[in-house]
């Protein structure tokens, strides 16, 4: 047998290899189609753009909703109760509450501060020359020196009730009741009963107690000396610990009327709050579950746009075949480029959510926020359905023969 030169042995086993494609190669060859098309890519993208940014809108509007809800219910807290006669048992009339209700509940273990509210049967108008009849939806009411700070709300104009003017012909206005009756601020008068009071403040929006915002404040001492108020309150409010609230929740109506604990009513106004903000929670859940359609539907149009991009682009694949390139970097490169094509939807997808979050935001006057999780959830979804988008279609061009390629073109 004769010997195999060593030269001979060396080139009997060298192989070719095929060439590795850089991270910068693949950047190039994909992003090739998308320079050479650039209206198909815009329409193409628009989909996904649209489809993030529902996604990122929904989720940082309701984010910006909620953030100010909680906001609100820290300035207002959480730690308020009310106490309101209900009816009896026995009779279904409403019931009254003892004189002594607030008194009684002060000394409650946690509770911090208390205020009360007495319903009066006068009316209130801007003269005495409007017929009775016509309220305006505005309630009279007497209310105790420390109902303001138990309410935590402010006074827009002038000042509240204190020791000195409540026990005269004054009044204060919630912010609905001095719109409603045309007072600006202090120092006008309003009729009740059978005179006139002086407006000595008009009071701020109380969220936690509507009620006091469309009512007629008179102060206790006054208003049974000269409205003829009995002193039973008909509604009595108390601040407690944050650590209490619960347990001055339960021990409330039989504080206010130990004979009959059953004919009180207690209620949380800040759970109206709570469950505001729990429904602007699952309304965006909703909202959400649009938006990763609408996401969806981009994706079908990005792997449509792909696989016409292959159909056109036959004789490119069948030439860089023949030049050596693999049925691997055929698919590198048309998933390259359907991700950079779905990339791109996002990026501008993002953008606009995030100045759709910021146009409501400052026309509500909101806080803005964009949550973190919702941009990076929403940027990785356009790139997953950008990678399942292109697979087909990566994986017939690679399949696609040289030489029919070639003959096809």
């Amino acid at each position: 047998m004769a010997p195999v030169s060593p030269r001979t042995e060396g080139t009997s086993r060298t192989r070719l290899k095929a060439a590795r494609l850089s991270p910068r190669d693949v950047l190039h060859v994909g992003s090739a189609g998308l320079r050479s098309r650039p209206v198909r890519v815009v329409l193409s993208a628009l989909g996904i753009a649209i489809g993030i940014a529902t996604m990122i809108a929904v989720v940082g509007i309701s984010a910006s909703s909620q953030a100010q809800l909680m906001r609100q219910l820290d300035a207002l807290g959480t730690n308020m109760l009310v106490a309101k006669p209900g009816e009896s048992m026995f009779s279904g009339q409403e019931v009254k509450l003892p004189k002594d209700a607030p008194g009684m509940v002060g000394r409650i273990d946690g509770v911090q501060e208390v205020g009360a509210t007495g319903d009066l049967k006068q009316s209130v108008r801007r003269t005495e020359k409007i017929p009775k009849d016509e309220t305006g939806g505005i309630a009279v009411k007497a209310a105790t020196e420390r109902l303001l700070e138990v309410l935590r709300g402010k006074v827009a104009a002038g000042t509240w009730l204190n020791a000195a003017n409540g026990r005269y012909p004054s009044v204060v206005l919630g912010h609905v009741a001095a719109e409603r009756l045309g007072v600006t601020g202090p120092g006008q008068q309003v009729w009740i009963g059978d005179r006139y009071f002086t407006v000595v403040g008009v009071l701020g929006p109380m969220p936690l107690a509507p009620e006091i915002e469309r009512s007629a404040l008179v102060g206790w001492a006054a208003a049974q000396r000269l409205l003829g108020f009995d002193g039973h309150p008909t509604a009595v409010y108390e601040r407690s610990t944050d650590a209490s609230v619960r347990q001055v929740q339960k021990l409330l109506a039989p504080t206010v009327d130990p004979r009959n604990p059953q004919n009180v009513d207690v209620s949380d106004p800040s759970a109206a709050l709570q469950a505001k903000a729990a429904t602007e929670g699952a309304l965006s859940t909703l909202l959400l579950g649009l938006g990763g359609i609408a996401l969806l539907v981009g994706g079908v149009g990005v792997a449509n746009t792909m696989i016409i991009s292959v159909l056109e682009r036959r004789h490119e694949i069948g030439l860089r075949r023949s030049l050596g390139a693999t049925r691997g970097q055929i698919r590198i490169q048309f998933v390259a480029e359907s991700l950079m094509l779905s990339g791109l939807g996002g990026l501008a997808g993002i953008g606009l959510g995030a100045a759709a979050t910021g146009v409501y935001a400052s026309l509500g006057g909101l806080p803005w926020v964009v949550p973190l999780w919702a941009v990076g959830g929403g940027f990785g979804a356009t790139l997953v359905i950008g990678t399942v988008a292109g697979l087909y279609p990566a994986v017939r061009a690679a399949r696609l023969s040289p030489t029919l390629a070639l003959h096809a073109a």
